[in-house]
């Protein structure tokens, strides 16, 4: 059976794009359509990669050089990292590029050194605390049993948070590692404000929160149901810990041209306006004494950025002071 070239073209795990004498992208394999997040046949070459590295690159395969790599990054949601090879197709003006995506291998190596230093910074303080108090142990309080018990409690609270914290840690980092991953699965975001409600009601419960779950209907959207869960688990535990005080929070689910919106909002305190740009860095947080004593990492609005950006969303934060907060993402509805 004889293969033809661009079936060996659609076989590559890699992307690849055949570029004809008039720059015009002749053909474009399935990873290169997923990479690119569009369809680049029969489109110029420089338009479907707005890049000046790889024009020059086209420029110098085409009068000087045989092949050429170039490392650069298309500016999609997320951003990938691509290292092409660029080179042309025996003594014609036609050109062959492998795209390979090192999204993910780059984001692996960030997530080392993330870990190292955001760990190293947040657990020095209960570790300090853990030694402290060992030292207590085994010198002042060492024959003292009421004591004893005291100081067990509280390492046994400040190893929780470092746990806590490395849970935290992981979980971002697996999501960061997969952000170039869009999900598709069909989802029903109501059954996710339910299933989050019931998993809170406990903390609810405990600190006198009345959570009301609005929206009629599956209302589904694609995406991945445990990310989803711990998105609207993360943002009603906020609101139950830092903006009940006491009273209502509502979780609301609505469809619209965009998609299905979940709103989780809550009529506290509010958050200061100088605040709300910097929520969903790793580790901010308003009140650091408040967020540790209820047991924040600091980490929770980070994990809810980086899964919303692998379902190519986002979170909106609207607060004013004295009257409350809304948290709000939109994930498009899912088509079959």
């Amino acid at each position: 059976m004889e293969i033809q070239f661009f079936d060996l073209i659609d076989a590559l795990p890699d992307g690849a794009l055949v570029i004809g004498d008039d720059g015009i992208v002749l053909s474009a394999n399935a990873a290169a359509r997923e990479a690119l997040q569009l369809e680049p046949k029969g489109l110029s070459a420089t338009t479907v990669i707005r890049n000046s590295a790889f024009v020059a690159a086209l420029a110098s395969v085409r009068s000087t050089t045989r092949f050429a790599n170039i490392d650069f990054e298309i500016h999609s949601r997320p951003p990938r990292q691509i290292s092409a090879f660029v080179s042309r197709l025996g003594d014609g003006d036609q050109i062959l590029v492998i795209l390979r995506d090192l999204t993910r291998e780059q984001a692996l190596e960030k997530m080392r050194s993330d870990f190292v230093a955001n760990a190293s910074h947040e657990m020095r303080t209960p570790l300090a605390s853990i030694m402290g108090t060992i030292e207590t142990l085994q010198g002042p309080a060492k024959n003292d049993p009421k004591a004893r018990e005291k100081f067990l409690s509280s390492m046994l609270g400040q190893a929780q948070r470092m746990k806590r914290l490395i849970d935290d840690l992981l979980t971002l980092s697996r999501i960061e590692l997969n952000a170039h991953v869009r999900p598709s699965a069909k989802v029903s975001l109501v059954q996710i404000a339910h299933q989050a409600r019931g998993n809170l009601q406990s903390l609810a419960k405990e600190l006198s929160a009345d959570v009301s779950v609005e929206g009629m209907g599956e209302m589904h959207v694609a995406g991945d149901s445990d990310e989803l869960l711990q998105v609207a688990q993360n943002l009603l535990e906020n609101a139950i810990k830092y903006g009940a005080a006491g009273g209502q929070i509502k979780v609301q689910c609505s469809a619209g041209t965009d998609g299905v919106t979940l709103a989780v909002q809550d009529f506290g305190r509010g958050i200061p306006e100088i605040h709300i740009p910097r929520l969903t860095e790793r580790f901010y947080r308003v009140s650091n004494q408040e967020s540790r004593a209820r047991g924040g990492t600091g980490l929770g609005l980070a994990i809810v950025k980086h899964i919303l950006l692998r379902h190519r969303s986002k979170l909106n934060i609207h607060s004013q002071e004295g009257l409350g907060s809304v948290f709000s993402f939109t994930i498009p509805s899912y088509k079959s």
